[in-house]
């Protein structure tokens, strides 16, 4: 039997869940499919809510093993319980997915679970984990099915010794040797928990630098603030052969001149990206246009080609980012609805939670130069801070890249604690086209961290007050 919504929402992560709140407070009546179950998608279950949660018990771990001692706390025989932090890891997890369930359940969402799949432009069959199948219809369709880790064809998967970011987060000990492939952000947030555990980790990737999608500034502090805090990094390098044993795997690097070496792991975590999780939809029996990315190709509306039916989030283009999603399933959600709705695409942040964390918002200064801009740039490190110093945070900077005809902030780029939390003085600068003066001339409450902005921005001019 056929049931019929306004909007069927695919996929529970923030992007659908949100898109599907958004779309129910508008008075729509909104189904959510979803296959596994347990709401939240990768992000809450076994994504960016349960990395988090780790990057923080490693965090404590390591400051009662080397830092506790500068603040004249000395405690002995530290140890590490394992079991209970992932227990905790988890308990965060179920209190977040049991959370939207209750979001759904507060706003009259339907609940499905099941393997989405179309059989027709509008019309969705859902298939249950006992092979059960119902049909749904809807006026809309919003797809926020997500994306899952690229596995390399060399490099398989066996979930033991080579492994995706899902089964880092569960392993049941440290491993001695630990290679990670791939220096993004999720190959250095999962390194440094395990690094700061007790593994020996080493980081492998083609580029350069670690992180290249960031202001080469950044990038380039990143490298030496990580291999300092005993990161090894075999970069310029790319894998070309594993061959593993019972307790080993061995592989085979190849730099850019042809010249092999070979390194040893217990596992290898491969974090080379993403890719859209689009197989298997039936986008095909609805006609719905994909790209050879696997991406869901959409306007500017969020609208595939096909009338009613939409999709955000990590299977369409940009980057993939929880909030990048979430904006968009709620612009979407408004457009159903009737309404205007826009999204800056400049002004969504970058974030990087290892520590120190970095952020970033707007252009690199690479790309402001690549699009013709001349540029004033403005820096200050955290070293010169007092409160900065006060908690034991010397390391890092903010770097502001104004227009230097108009003064225009273009870009704020941050390495040093808390940058999660500070970039969002640069989005709302970058949403209000605000001015390095405009930042300059803002009273932040001293002590803060945050006045290391209104310095870099002040430096923008050559006139910070405390360097």
């Amino acid at each position: 039997m056929s049931q019929n919504f306004d909007l069927i929402v695919i996929g529970s992560g923030p992007a659908g869940y949100v898109g599907a709140i958004r779309a129910a407070q508008l008075g729509m009546k909104v189904a959510i499919i979803e296959k596994y179950s347990t709401l939240g998608g990768t992000c809450l279950n076994v994504g960016c809510i349960p990395s988090k949660a780790l990057l923080d018990s490693s965090e404590k771990y390591e400051e009662a093993n080397h830092s506790f001692t500068d603040h004249g706390i000395e405690v002995s025989k530290v140890k590490l319980n394992l079991g209970k932090m992932i227990e905790r890891k988890q308990s965060v997890v179920d209190k977040l997915t049991s959370g939207v369930k209750m979001l759904m359940d507060k706003n009259k969402i339907t609940s499905i679970q099941g393997w989405a799949e179309f059989v027709a432009e509008k019309e969705i069959k859902v298939t249950d984990e006992k092979g059960k199948s119902e049909t749904y219809t809807a006026k809309n369709i919003m797809i926020a099915v997500g994306s899952k880790p690229i596995e390399l064809p060399h490099i398989k998967f066996d979930k033991k010794q080579i492994v995706s970011s899902t089964e880092a987060l569960s392993f049941s000990e440290v491993p001695k040797n630990l290679v990670v492939i791939g220096a993004g952000v999720i190959g250095l947030e999962l390194g440094s928990v395990w690094r700061r555990l007790g593994s020996n980790v080493t980081v492998v990737d083609i580029a350069d630098l670690p992180l290249s999608i960031m202001d080469k500034d950044l990038a380039k502090e990143a490298k030496k603030v990580f291999t300092e805090e005993g990161i090894n990094f075999e970069l310029k390098q790319k894998v070309v052969e594993a061959k593993q044993t019972a307790k080993t795997v061995s592989l085979k690097l190849e730099d850019d001149k042809g010249a092999t070496k070979e390194i040893k792991a217990d596992k290898v975590l491969v974090c080379v990206g993403r890719r859209p999780y689009t197989e298997a939809l039936g986008l095909d029996k609805a006609g719905i246009k994909v790209n050879n990315r696997g991406q869901i190709e959409i306007d500017d509306n969020f609208e595939t080609n096909i009338d009613g039916v939409y999709a955000v989030g990590d299977c369409v283009r940009g980057p993939m980012l929880a909030h990048k999603g979430e904006e968009e399933a709620v612009a979407c959600a408004e457009i159903i609805y009737g309404e205007s709705a826009h999204i800056n695409y400049n002004a969504i942040p970058n974030v990087v939670y290892t520590w120190p964390e970095l952020a970033s918002v707007g252009l690199t200064e690479q790309e402001c130069k690549e699009q013709g801009y001349e540029v004033k740039v403005g820096k200050f490190h955290y070293r010169a801070n007092g409160r900065a110093l006060a908690v034991n945070e010397p390391n890092g900077f903010v770097k502001i890249i104004a227009d230097k005809k108009t003064d225009r902030m273009l870009g704020m780029h941050i390495i040093g604690a808390n940058a999660s939390e500070m970039i969002s003085e640069g989005v709302m600068a970058t949403e209000f086209r605000a001015s390095a003066e405009d930042i300059a001339r803002s009273s932040h409450a001293h002590p803060t961290l945050s006045e290391v902005m209104k310095e870099a921005a002040l430096a923008v001019d050559k006139r910070a007050l405390h360097s």
